[in-house]
């Protein structure tokens, strides 16, 4: 294929991925308001799912073709890369109060799904039908949770300054909130694919080695739709949606994707890479995976915000991640 029309296909990715993201957050809102959803658990769910879509698919399908270490790297690195990149870079452009009832609890799925995640790597060594199911059960849970809280949650009313009840935003059809969720979706997955494939043909062509095409266009190219989605919600003022986006995105990245591909194609621990005689990934990916999501959420808990300091000090720690992938 020859150069231009990699690069043409290259833009027109570019191009679906923004326009696809502008739709989604659109979408996702009009939900928010139109059924009195707080954004974050609209964030944590239907968006989660949305952008999480392209990672079920390529883990899946790598799963199923017997490349189980494409599945598990995919999870794990995706869920480091939208915490310690795509969260730290939004926070350290704005930091957003945090609701603590809504928040809670995504963290705390998350981590039920991190131990059986631990479990399953550092005991067994391996992600077996069971454990796959297990993951799926939490997910089933984590989604009848929301929709209770959501049903629970009290209606907003907006005062003016005269102290009257200010009349309702006029609402979006439905079908269109649908619509735009849908298509946003299809969007962002057809762009982010069309921008790694030749992303990646582009970075070949201009002689970058292997291992950074690897590490760039191929690890961040998993999490372009989080990223799109979420700086899009940053510029439209849903910050909250954007925060529920990344979180929600880990919690699924565990027991969706992982869920999924485990219970198609059960695969054992990766071991092509090594330190000292252990397991590169029980050494550093793990842990790294399990401290930057418990230093993003735990702190903002307890405080009810985010700080810029938290988005300075997690961009430090994927730099110094990418920095070990390179040299080690």
């Amino acid at each position: 294929m020859e150069i231009g029309i990699v690069i043409l296909l290259f833009a027109l990715g570019l191009v679906l991925l923004i326009k696809g993201g502008d739709w989604f957050v659109d979408g996702a809102s009009g939900l928010a308001h139109r059924f009195h959803v707080p954004e974050l658990l609209i964030g944590a769910t239907v968006v989660s799912i949305g952008t999480t879509l392209p990672e079920v698919m390529v883990s899946a399908t790598s799963a199923v073709s017997g490349h189980g270490e494409i599945a598990y790297g995919n999870a794990i690195g995706s869920i480091i890369c939208n915490t310690a990149l795509i969260a730290a870079i939004l926070i350290a452009v704005r930091p957003e109060k945090v609701d603590g009832k809504t928040f809670r609890t995504p963290v705390i799925f998350f981590f039920c799904a991190a131990a059986l995640y631990l479990i399953a790597a550092y005991v067994f060594r391996n992600f077996s039908r069971i454990v796959g199911g297990l993951m799926l059960l939490l997910f089933a849970a984590y989604m009848v949770v929301i929709i209770l809280q959501a049903k629970n949650a009290p209606k907003t009313i907006t005062i003016s300054t005269a102290g009257e009840e200010e009349a309702p935003e006029e609402e979006s059809p439905l079908w269109k909130d649908m619509l735009l969720l849908v298509v946003g979706a299809a969007f962002i997955a057809v762009g982010a694919d069309l921008l790694v494939e030749n992303g990646t043909k582009i970075a070949q062509w201009l002689g970058v080695p292997e291992s950074v095409i690897a590490l760039t266009f191929v690890a961040l190219g998993t999490s372009l739709p989080e990223l799109v989605t979420a700086v899009t919600a940053l510029v439209k003022g849903h910050g909250a949606l954007s925060l529920g986006n990344v979180v929600g995105a880990n919690l699924f990245n565990l027991v969706l994707v992982s869920g999924v591909s485990a219970t198609l194609s059960p695969f054992a621990l990766p071991q092509s890479k090594m330190i000292a005689g252990m397991n590169a990934s029980l050494l550093i990916d793990l842990p790294v995976m399990l401290f930057v999501m418990a230093f993003l959420t735990l702190p903002a808990l307890k405080r009810g915000k985010v700080t810029r300091g938290q988005g300075i000090t997690l961009l430090a720690i994927y730099a110094a991640f990418c920095v070990f992938q390179f040299v080690s």
